[in-house]
């Protein structure tokens, strides 16, 4: 049996995950600036130290000092000596860098038919009716044999539907100029963001995600600083991501410890304004994802930024300090002290407004 991975310390209790309960999802929340990224940090390093794959992105340029071994320098000895903690060993985890603009590391790739018209809708932000449109371009090119690799060709599949719209509206349904026009501005504004550098072969190869190096599995950071400058772009990208080792890997029940473990930072960006379809597509992937041995964390500020029919999936949750300045903050307060696990020795709700910065509540699932 994998031993229990430590995560924090109450006095002299180490709060532990145990890995056979790493797939059962969670959720990393706290106010800007409270500890959310340390947490991430420290759940990936224990996740690699016991030879599980992480994937995590990098929105802020601070994860990949994980793959260097650390030292000690003043504030640190500080910090450590307010808590009352020894100095800890230092060491560095295999990692390996992606980039969708293959700049900072290997190029991240995904073709246009395998994004699908769904995800795809979503990253251009088309209405009900675009949407639909869009679905017959898709369905146009599958009943053809086309594959749509790149964003030149999903044009081009465009302007053959524009152009032949009325010999079409009797087997796949009206196709409007005005959508169809819609749909190449969006497609012109993610090119202009950089989109054309993801659309492409040669795709990713999911196995390349699940590496071991030595025993020690490795933490594959994407590096998303510049990524985050087009948000739908980020928010689709990851849940295709996500999609594509629900479809790919085989299903392995409940396993001794996960296959991968997938942080998603900056969780608000996909549930923001989506559309029914793709909720609906989230869940399904976190409610099944599951069973092929991958865990999903979620981190974002605020808690009620995830939908209930999520948040109720997510087992394991850190929390970080909140702010209730304004009534939505109360508010999520209120809905974050509800769902947490019941404590009588705590007033969750006024706990989580006194927390220091490092500070946390955490609730871990137990093996019963």
């Amino acid at each position: 049996m994998t031993d229990p991975l430590i995560i924090a310390r109450a006095g002299d209790t180490d709060l532990a995950l145990l890995p056979a309960m790493g797939n059962r999802h969670g959720l990393i929340t706290g106010a800007t600036g409270t500890g959310k990224t340390v947490t991430l940090q420290v759940m990936a390093e224990q996740f690699s130290r016991i030879g599980v794959p992480v994937f995590v992105a990098d929105v802020k340029g601070d994860l990949s000092g994980i793959a260097k071994a650390g030292s000690m320098n003043d504030k640190m000895a500080a910090r450590l000596k307010t808590l009352g903690l020894p100095e800890p060993k230092w060491g560095a985890c295999p990692a390996t860098f992606w980039d969708v603009f293959g700049e900072e590391g290997h190029p991240v790739r995904a073709t246009i038919t395998d994004m699908g018209p769904l995800l795809l809708g979503r990253l251009l932000d088309l209405n009900e009716t675009q949407q639909g449109v869009l679905a017959i371009v898709f369905q146009v090119a599958d009943d053809n044999g086309l594959l749509l690799l790149n964003l030149a060709d999903l044009r081009a599949m465009l302007q053959f539907i524009g152009d032949n719209a009325s010999q079409l509206t009797t087997k796949y349904g009206n196709v409007s100029s005005a959508s169809v026009g819609a749909i190449q501005r969006g497609l012109l504004q993610i090119e202009q963001q950089g989109g054309a550098h993801f659309f492409g072969e040669p795709m990713l190869n999911i196995d390349d995600l699940l590496q071991t190096v030595d025993g020690r599995g490795v933490v594959n950071i994407m590096v998303a600083d510049k990524l985050m400058n087009s948000p739908r772009l980020y928010a689709c990208f990851l849940l295709w991501l996500l999609s594509e080792l629900f479809e790919h890997l085989p299903e392995v029940g409940d396993p001794e410890k996960p296959k991968l473990v997938f942080f998603f930072d900056e969780a608000h960006l996909l549930f923001t304004d989506a559309p029914a379809p793709l909720m609906e597509k989230v869940e399904q992937v976190v409610r099944l994802i599951r069973s092929k041995g991958v865990g999903v964390f979620f981190i974002t500020q605020n808690p009620i930024d995830v939908p209930d029919k999520v948040l109720g999936q997510l087992g394991n949750r850190v929390q970080h300090a909140l702010r209730a300045f304004t009534p939505r903050d109360q508010q999520a307060v209120k809905t974050t002290a509800d769902t947490m696990r019941p404590n009588p020795k705590l007033d969750i709700q006024k706990v989580i407004l006194e927390l220091s910065v490092g500070e946390a509540l955490i609730s871990f699932l137990d093996a019963k």
